[in-house]
């Protein structure tokens, strides 16, 4: 019986090596002369392949992991059968590829920019998202921020644990309020922290980060683990549990952030003191008027804007007193006027109160603190101040020697950080007026900038606001409007659709470049009550094109509007399917049901 001897096998990494360097230049590793009779190239695959197998075949198991903790029940109600399959549609087109259409965008509608809108739909109505579709939807939240908010809450406790089994949804865990370590059961007050009572969130009176708390109550399971992840997180998980905190009980987020101030690193210290903006009321004053005196300058600079927000603090008193002394009733003018004396220096104490000494790059000295100091001054001081004229008589009043750009400028700033819808109004003017121009009433506008006037905007309810816009598009037409729009609540009223409508529908008339217009358009997809699209169909035909058009306008406006028409009544199926009734079993539909592209030829289109 003839015996053959059996050759160790090669080592994987040297077959890799020999075929990156080329049998030309190195022999294979094999051995044996049945290796050398053939052709070194076939016999290197040869030893790949038995490599491979014998890998395979050979892998020994490795320990068996803790099986993972059950899944947490949700019992809010499942999605109608229909909602489901159009989540399913959504997510499934997330990842499609764009078609390549030169430029033109179709007639399709766009279900990248419609997710949002579903999952905030869907929200509202209470319901849990599929436990097929968790990984889709965490993989969606992944890749767009913009979804992880309404996504997360969607997916709820399931997708919060789904998430700790995948690095790649670590994200949930961070910014998620489920995952931000406050206990399920937790209720406002049951987390104070026990190094520090309520009354005492001072930061130069508060225990260290790694020390243990010396005074104080025990506290239960649920303020231990607040604590335990608060001591021991980090800092993306800090950040989330304070801002969870601080949106249920304000006072135990302020005494957690003080319990570890001290022993903070400035940069930590700037993302927490900024989380104070939740919630903020003048409990948080004391805190905020101690880290004035901060090391660090963007942590002074933060806290003293939030104090300028609270119209009662001692800062906004002391900015006050400065404002006053800077502008006021020109005394000498037969007409009235207002004077402004900007300040000559900078002083410590301007310093601590947030006023930066150093003015940016084009802009002087004097305007520059002027402007700190009026933007950070109470506006329910002017009325007091200028006569007792009202905010609107106090913006159309004149001012000196061209400082009422840097004035006004400041007064928009102020209202917007303090929310006065009365100033907001008399600052933004009659929505016909440029900056500067007598509206019909005496009215002027203060500025022409539109983001000025966006943030102004924001200020006021949205019936209002939407009222202001659609007269401001009515006026200068939609080229300007945009950043408007942006700040309008979501469907837009009746007058504000009416009159995007009726702008598009001049521009299309006048034969304007389409593609002048794709931004307003994009907004009118996802912003225009789906009751327009009736109204839109007759907008959907090619136009006869005249002498002055833009060559081919006709056709991509066509196509502009038959995306708007069918964006709109998918829009309105979307919510006819949410608010479908749900099965009578509170079951999800098995993965096979959820496919899109399987039974539903219209899941992934318009109706």
């Amino acid at each position: 019986m003839t015996t053959t001897t059996q050759q160790p096998a090669a080592s994987w990494e040297a077959l890799v090596s020999a075929a990156l360097l080329g049998t030309e230049r190195r022999r294979p590793p094999v051995s044996g002369s049945a290796g050398h009779e053939r052709e070194p190239a076939a016999a290197l695959l040869d030893a790949a392949a038995v490599s491979t197998v014998r890998r395979r075949a050979g892998l020994r198991p490795a320990p068996a992991r803790e099986r993972p903790a059950v899944a947490p029940e949700d019992g809010r109600p499942p999605l109608p059968p229909a909602a489901q399959r159009r989540l399913a549609a959504l997510l499934a087109n997330r990842t499609a590829a764009p078609s390549n259409s030169g430029g033109r965008r179709g007639t399709a509608p766009d279900l990248t920019e419609l997710l949002p809108q579903w999952l905030t739909a869907a929200n509202h109505h209470g319901y849990r998202a599929p436990a097929a579709l968790l990984p889709a939807l965490l993989d969606a939240a992944r890749s767009r921020t913009d979804l992880r908010q309404d996504a997360l809450a969607l997916g709820g406790p399931r997708a919060l644990w789904l998430a700790r089994l995948n690095p790649d949804w670590k994200f949930a865990l961070r910014g998620a309020a489920g995952g931000s370590g406050l206990p399920e059961t937790w209720q406002p007050g049951s987390a104070q922290p026990r190094s520090v009572q309520p009354s005492a969130a001072q930061p130069t009176s508060v225990q260290p980060r790694t020390g243990q708390p010396a005074t104080g109550q025990p506290g239960n399971a649920e303020s231990d683990a607040v604590q335990r992840a608060w001591q021991e997180g980090l800092f993306a998980e800090r950040v989330a549990l304070l801002t969870a905190l601080r949106r249920r009980d304000p006072a135990a987020a302020l005494a957690l952030l003080g319990s570890t101030w001290v022993r903070e690193r400035a940069e930590d210290r700037l993302m927490f003191v900024d989380s104070l903006r939740t919630g903020l009321s003048p409990a948080d004053e004391p805190f905020l008027e101690q880290a004035l005196s901060d090391r660090s300058r963007n942590v002074r600079a933060t806290a003293a804007e939030l104090l300028s927000a609270l119209p009662d603090s001692a800062l906004a008193a002391r900015m006050a007193e400065r404002a006053s002394a800077c502008v006021a009733l020109d005394r000498t003018s037969v007409a009235s006027m207002i004077a402004v004396e900007a300040p000559h220096a900078c002083d410590a104490a301007m310093q601590r109160d947030g006023v930066a000494p150093k003015p940016p790059s084009g802009c002087g000295e004097r305007a520059w603190w002027l402007g700190q100091i009026v933007e950070s001054a109470p506006l329910s001081c002017w009325k007091d101040r200028l006569g007792g004229r009202s905010p609107a008589e106090i913006v159309a009043l004149p001012v000196a020697d061209d400082w009422q750009a840097d004035l006004h400028a400041a007064w928009c700033r102020a209202a917007v950080r303090q929310q006065d819808s009365a100033w907001s109004r008399a600052l933004l003017g009659p929505p016909g007026a440029a900056s500067g121009a007598v509206g019909p009433s005496g009215a002027t506008a203060a500025t022409a900038s539109l983001g000025e006037r966006a943030k102004l905007l924001s200020t006021l309810l949205p019936g209002e606001r939407a009222a202001w816009a659609a007269e401001f598009i009515a006026a200068h037409g939609l080229s300007e409007a945009f950043q408007l729009l942006g700040v309008c609540t979501v469907p837009w009223a009746e007058p504000l659709g009416r009159a995007v409508v009726d702008a598009l529908d001049i521009a299309r008339d006048a034969g304007s470049y389409p593609w002048s217009f794709s931004g307003v358009m994009g907004l009118a997809e996802r912003c225009l009550d789906p009751a327009q699209a009736d109204r839109l169909e007759l907008l959907t035909a090619i136009p006869d094109e005249t002498e002055s058009a833009s060559p081919g306008a006709g056709g991509y406006w066509s196509e502009a509007f038959q995306r708007l028409v069918g964006t709109l009544r998918l829009r309105a199926t979307m919510h006819r399917e949410l608010a479908a009734p749900t099965d009578l079993e509170p079951t999800d539909l098995e993965p096979a049901d959820l496919d899109p592209a399987v039974d539903h030829p219209d899941a992934g289109h318009g109706p």
